[in-house]
């Protein structure tokens, strides 16, 4: 596959499919060796926190103890504090593999050609950019992330003026572009955030030529009917538990609008928060289709690059002949 050449809205998401039809397999083999670990280690942590959380919440309703929920949290505040950082660290740990692997997977598979690309070359490539993935993390936090917040919270006040309904269907896809070109141009090139966020944001609008048409609507077209998909596979794994759950609640004898027992009790507890753990791991697997293409966004973007791409080729064929 030539990654540095224009694709329309429909090449784009074709050949996302055929990337992962051509190096799928080594590319998850290699995801779930950097990053397996970690992401079991966080749905272990996640699924028994939202247990526990579930289960006192349920309990103070079973009880009639309206301050029990409360009482809780007070009585636990140190453990808490301490699985919440935990949390937290391992949260950083999985973004910082996650983010930088499908990026530093296509750089390597864009420079090199390889396609039986080792773990080992990949957790090199990650290790040698810690210093700037920590840069680039302090940036996302308290620049770009408040403003996406701002964005989106004035988007959703207008909801009630239904346009918000279209501007957030509008901003969704086009933030999440830009993050990824952000992560993209910053381990491609040697730039500074500041200016990959730069080019992140002018890309989605024009390319660098400034005479060709606005790739806007290809780039955003593309990307939400990826997440259209992501969405509609990881629903299958979430909608199962929450339909268990509406109906143990409604199965379960009630007093005085208060559960008589616990429906995270039991077996029905285990097998709820097992699916909800397949769910969080499915939507991290599944979010590479996303990122790949975001790659392929990019590469369609670097115009600068495709002549020299294609000169590359003649210069091959030229050989080849002789």
């Amino acid at each position: 596959m030539q990654f540095y050449q224009k694709r329309d809205f429909g090449t784009l998401v074709s050949d996302t499919f055929a990337f992962f039809k051509e190096n799928g397999k080594n590319y998850f083999k290699n995801y779930i060796l950097i990053n397996g670990l970690l992401l079991i280690l966080l749905v272990i942590i996640f699924v028994f926190g939202y247990r526990e959380i579930f289960g006192q919440m349920f309990s103070s309703n079973t009880g009639g103890e309206s301050y029990y929920f409360e009482a809780y949290f007070q009585e636990n505040r140190v453990m808490l504090i301490l699985v919440a950082a935990v949390i937290s660290l391992l949260f950083i740990a999985v973004s910082m593999v996650s983010y930088s692997y499908p990026v530093l997977y296509l750089k390597r598979l864009s420079e090199t050609g390889n396609k039986n690309i080792k773990a080992d070359e990949i957790l090199g490539d990650i290790k040698s950019n810690v210093g700037r993935f920590l840069k680039l993390f302090l940036g996302l936090m308290f620049i770009v992330m408040p403003l996406a917040l701002l964005i989106f919270g004035v988007s959703y006040i207008l909801i009630f003026l239904i346009i918000g309904f279209f501007l957030m269907i509008l901003v969704m896809p086009a933030m999440m572009n830009v993050i990824n070109f952000l992560l993209f141009d910053y381990f491609h090139t040697k730039k500074g955030f500041f200016e990959s966020l730069s080019y992140a944001i002018r890309s989605q609008f024009s390319y660098p030529n400034g005479y060709e048409k606005s790739p806007f609507w290809k780039y955003w077209g593309s990307t939400f009917v990826m997440y259209m998909i992501v969405q509609v596979v990881t629903s299958v794994f979430t909608l199962i538990p929450m339909i268990m759950l509406f109906a143990t609640i409604y199965t379960v004898p009630q007093n005085n609008g208060q559960l008589q027992q616990n429906p995270f009790e039991g077996t029905f507890g285990i097998i709820f928060f097992a699916l909800y753990g397949v769910a969080i791991l499915c939507s991290f697997i599944m979010m590479n289709v996303i990122y790949v293409t975001s790659g392929l966004q990019y590469y369609d973007s670097r115009t600068d690059l495709h002549r020299a791409v294609d000169l590359t080729e003649i210069d091959t064929i030229g050989q080849n002949n002789a």
